[in-house]
């Protein structure tokens, strides 16, 4: 099986076109190795995949038939990634939720009371 397709399949990645850019910007790779969108899979592979900061690695265990609900990929891949890597993941996705900018994106429940405030003073 196409390694897109196979990142797709277990839920790795949204849609296969998804895996097929991830592929394409060498945020793939397979068996250590930087990996194109058609490279094939094989059971017993190790599958590595790009989530900054870290590299998420995989298992491959067996080869789905097609896309697989979430209940069943542990049937499919076991996950290699070093526990130091996720706790690293884990505290950048916190330190970026914690530096939003004021003013940045839509504005919050506060931020739209104020602007009902000073607008209705006129």
């Amino acid at each position: 099986m196409r390694i897109d397709k196979f990142l797709w399949c277990v839920r790795l990645c949204k849609t296969r076109s998804v895996a097929a850019e991830e592929c394409k910007k060498g945020h793939v790779r397979l068996k250590g190795n930087e990996a194109k969108a058609s490279a094939e899979v094989q059971v017993g592979n190790t599958v590595s995949i790009r989530q900054p900061p870290i590299w998420r690695v995989f298992e491959v265990n067996a080869i789905p038939p097609s896309r697989v609900g979430a209940k069943l990929v542990p049937e499919f891949v076991t996950d290699r990634t070093p526990w130091e890597d996720l706790e690293k993941q884990e505290i950048a996705r916190k330190v970026q939720v914690a530096s939003r900018d004021p003013g940045a994106g839509r504005p919050t429940k506060r931020d739209r009371r104020d602007i009902s405030r000073f607008s209705s003073e006129d």
